[in-house]
């Protein structure tokens, strides 16, 4: 059952090292994502999954210890998830898709030890369906089970975004930031695919995952940051 949620954006430049000369435009929301880490410890789960969207190759599961890098990115940082060692040799194999990669370095940032930690890619096609359906599949590995959900909005909030300017786009956020601070799953499992597709919202699937695993749930959200630096729409929030 779940019994928390974090929501959190992935862009690999929440790492101050990637960032580099521009880190501190994002130390908010830094601070931000830490604290929605502490309310996942604080509920004490028996697992935390880490749900972030992928590319095929880099689909879960990925098991406690699953090694990630920043190396793609041009800088000299590795990861593992859960910051534990004791798995590494068991999943060499396998590598964190960058979305987790970001998650893994969170957890490693906020000294995670509260419960053993899995990580999910999930296709940014994956439909809606079956989006929820992950999730209730997730929510039901435990009776506590907590989620840390890696998810970017839309891209396309600025003539400068990676989208260019869309004008729904704003809207396709505003609708997302209102559903997360409700914990309002019906509205995530409302979001409409092809739009956010359209809108390069890599997030849309890994938060239907998270309306899945909420269904009965009755969780109290809280929305702790959102806005639209370099034209993407980021979000964190906060299920308990």
């Amino acid at each position: 059952m779940l019994i928390a949620a974090a929501v959190c954006p992935c862009p690999p430049l929440l790492v101050p090292e990637v960032a580099a000369g521009a880190a501190g435009e994002l130390d908010g929301l830094r601070a931000a994502c830490l604290d929605a880490v502490g309310v996942l410890a604080a509920a004490r789960p028996e697992r935390l999954i880490v749900v972030g969207p992928a590319e095929r190759d880099g689909r879960g599961p990925h098991p406690q210890g699953t090694p990630g890098s920043f190396r793609g990115f041009g800088v000299d940082l590795d990861v593992r998830l859960g910051g534990w060692g004791e798995a590494a040799a068991e999943v060499s194999e396998r590598t964190l898709p960058p979305s987790l990669a970001v998650a893994a370095w969170l957890l490693e940032r906020a000294r995670w030890q509260a419960a053993p930690v899995e990580g999910l890619g999930v296709g940014e096609p994956l439909a809606s369906e079956r989006c929820r359906e992950v999730g209730r599949e997730l929510a039901a590995q435990a009776e506590q089970v907590a989620l840390l959900v890696m998810g970017d909005g839309s891209a396309c909030r600025s003539l400068k975004a990676p989208g260019y300017l869309d004008e729904r786009a704003a809207g396709f956020d505003a609708d997302v930031a209102r559903a997360l601070g409700a914990a309002d799953v019906g509205a995530l499992a409302a979001l409409d695919e092809e739009l956010a597709a359209e809108l390069k919202a890599a997030g849309r699937a890994p938060l239907q995952v998270l309306a899945g695993a909420g269904e009965g749930a009755a969780l109290k959200g809280e929305l702790r940051y959102e806005a639209a630096p370099y034209g993407v729409g980021y979000f964190v929030a906060m299920w308990s």
